[in-house]
């Protein structure tokens, strides 16, 4: 059946089945879909689970042959500093393109089933935070065998960490909002993941700014700039990151995040209609 072809009448809610979750259940459930996806993708590879630390090894690899062996960047250690950079950058833009489609591509189950309908999204951040825990054991293994020891800064990974999944949960749901408006975000957001892939220090170093009034601009209104720094910090630098700016940034964060979700909660039918007439 076409669903996209019922037009906009509401007698089609009443074919719908109305889930109700409460928050157990939701993260019950984003987990196991999150997983039956993990698998599904994994049969459709020869590869299958070895592609989640692959491809992250080719996009460093071929970043590394053009700036450093093209290029001759004089960044020092710019293998370690790149792969850093590019291996917690591919967790948020892979993350947000993919939420980016998750509600129109589960149009069908959206026509006949009540669900919040975050949970598409958050689906695809869970799916993409599981590839990212093999990516930072593959991080810390690279680490490892250029000579350097673990220190007491490894564990501000943690806090990090969370503070980036804090800004992927948000642009993931702005992201997969604006896609049920128009399809025309699609391309838009992936053209701006890559201007933020220029614009973070992914290549570059935020310290060597000449401009220091720029640099501290460039990190309050860019906190994946501040956040990929501070991986650096911790992980090659044996340095502490700001603590204040860390727990700012989270806390801003979270507010959007909950934000998102009553949007998301309070005009869920109205999603839904955008979605199924796409």
């Amino acid at each position: 059946m076409n669903y996209c072809s019922w037009g906009d009448s509401v007698q089609r809610y009443h074919l719908k089945i109305e889930i109700s979750l409460n928050p157990a259940q939701f993260f019950s459930l984003v987990d196991t879909m999150a997983r039956l996806s993990l698998r599904a993708e994994a049969r459709r590879f020869y590869f299958g689970y070895f592609w989640w630390v692959l491809e992250p090894l080719l996009y460093v690899a071929v970043f590394w042959l053009v700036f450093e062996k093209l290029l001759g960047t004089r960044t020092p250690d710019f293998l370690m500093f790149l792969a850093v950079g590019k291996l917690t950058f591919i967790w948020f833009s892979k993350t947000v393109n993919t939420a980016a489609n998750s509600l129109v591509n589960n149009a069908g189950l959206i026509a006949r089933m009540d669900l919040p309908k975050m949970i598409f999204p958050a689906v695809v951040v869970l799916e993409c935070s599981y590839r990212q825990i093999a990516v930072f054991v593959l991080l810390a293994i690279f680490i490892l065998v250029d000579g350097r020891q673990p220190t007491a800064h490894w564990f501000w990974l943690l806090p990090i960490a969370v503070v980036q999944i804090l800004l992927i949960v948000a642009c993931a749901f702005i992201a997969a909002l604006l896609v049920c408006i128009s399809r025309d975000f699609v391309p838009l957001i992936s053209l701006g993941t890559i201007f933020l892939m220029f614009m973070s220090g992914v290549f570059w170093d935020l310290n060597t700014l000449a401009d220091e009034h720029a640099a501290e601009l460039l990190v309050v209104l860019n906190p994946l700039a501040y956040l990929l720094d501070a991986y650096r910090q911790a992980l090659l630098w044996q340095q502490s990151p700001d603590i204040t700016h860390l727990a700012a940034v989270g806390a801003i964060l979270v507010a959007i995040n909950l934000f998102l979700v009553k949007v998301m909660q309070r005009y869920s039918r109205h999603i839904a209609r955008r979605v199924i007439s796409q």
